[in-house]
């Protein structure tokens, strides 16, 4: 509604400026004035308004803060071009359309390229930035009681789990680019490893076998890495769990067990 009066308020203003100028010009350049003035009029009413409904969230810690296990030079690029990219593109893709949540574009996010591809990018981005903390904050968190208790359900040991997620996190495993998960089924009684590839990720409706809710994940595209590590993928995955928050994961993990639905981001 507030935009129909807005767009009707612009259009009767620039009626009336358009009336104006017509008795006003009785030279020989009324013509040409005349038109200027159309176009002028037809150029503001035409040129919509720019989404912003997705932004890219401020880093918690400055870009050099997980150092030396992931460089600032990396983080700066990775979140202000790579991830900026992402949101311009989504912002672009829902312009015009209703502003929701970006975890709500998830669920269908396979049945448009652009909310699957840049809708994906942002929400993962997101996700994975405030799962992350300087290794003197992260060394001191640890997974919860609930938490350890699933891990060893699920996989018998907190190391046999980060010896799983390494191996899916290799280059034969995730082929080309794309992220590992860590995840709840929907029931919340197990934990999955998950693989999945470009901007997917498991809240999205046929990428797994099922819908699961991530808890953490990485980021094992080239330009997460590539400046400090070059092809050296594993140790770059070795050396993120140094700046894991495993409070934060805490989090996650007690929220998607609680309401069943995936963790909502910033931006």
């Amino acid at each position: 509604m507030k935009l129909a009066i807005t767009i009707s308020a612009l259009l009767a203003a620039s009626t009336d400026a358009f009336s104006m100028s017509m008795k006003a010009d009785t030279g020989s350049s009324s013509r040409r004035n005349i038109l200027k003035t159309g176009a002028a009029i037809a150029a503001g009413v035409a040129a919509p308004a720019v989404s912003n409904a997705y932004s890219v969230p401020d880093l918690l810690y400055p870009f050099d803060a997980l150092e030396p296990y992931i460089d600032a030079p990396t983080m700066k690029i990775h979140h202000d071009k790579h991830h900026g990219t992402y949101v311009t593109n989504i912002n672009k893709a829902t312009e015009g359309k209703e502003e929701v949540p970006i975890l709500d574009l998830m669920a269908d996010a396979l049945e448009a390229t652009p909310v699957r591809n840049s809708g994906g990018g942002h929400y993962n981005h997101a996700f994975f930035w405030d799962e992350l903390a300087p290794h003197d904050q992260a060394s001191k968190t640890k997974p919860s009681a609930e938490l350890s208790a699933m891990i060893d359900k699920s996989f018998g040991s907190f190391d046999e789990m980060k010896a799983k997620f390494e191996a899916q996190a290799a280059p034969g495993a995730v082929f080309g680019s794309g992220w590992v998960w860590l995840a709840v089924n929907k029931a919340g009684d197990e934990l999955k490893i998950l693989g999945t590839p470009n901007q997917d990720n498991p809240l999205m409706k046929g990428v797994c076998d099922d819908i699961y809710l991530p808890i953490l994940g990485l980021d094992v595209w080239e330009h997460a890495y590539y400046l400090k590590y070059q092809n050296r993928r594993p140790e770059y995955v070795s050396n993120w769990w140094n700046v894991v928050n495993w409070d934060k994961v805490n989090e996650n993990f007690d929220y998607v067990c609680k309401n069943h639905v995936g963790v909502s981001v910033r931006g």
